[in-house]
């Protein structure tokens, strides 16, 4: 079992920048591919960014150029490192961690076993 817990979310202007994290519990982290979701009210949860364990990375168009996701091994943390918000960018974050120990990192929600319970992030015009 894995508990995933989200930090970081907040009020931005636009143009601004924020830094979620992702702490995990448990000692099989490294092992796991981990993404970053996002769902704005009225929309479906969408994938922003993922890692795989071996470190490579997928990222939404409208994310690309503006968000970095990364992962800590030693801290069991993954972090999202977002430039330029946008308000469209406005959603609750979650993070998930798929433990199919698969090697590419996976987009689709469906491939995700655990997930946190989500961090405000909202980004005013």
């Amino acid at each position: 079992q894995v508990q995933l817990v989200e930090s970081g979310g907040g009020l931005v202007q636009a143009g601004g920048s924020l830094r979620l994290s992702c702490a995990a519990s448990g000692r099989t982290f490294s092992n796991y591919a981990m993404g970053w979701f996002r769902q704005a009210p009225g929309k479906e949860r969408e994938c922003v960014a993922a890692i795989s364990r071996y470190g490579s990375t997928y990222y939404a168009d409208s994310v690309k150029g503006r968000f970095t996701i990364s992962r800590d091994s030693a801290k069991n943390t993954m972090y999202l490192q977002m430039y330029s918000l946008k308000p469209e960018d406005t959603a609750v974050y979650y993070c998930a961690a798929d433990r199919s120990l698969r090697v590419a990192a996976a987009a689709s929600e469906s491939e995700y076993d655990y997930w946190g319970q989500g961090t405000q992030v909202t980004v005013s015009s």
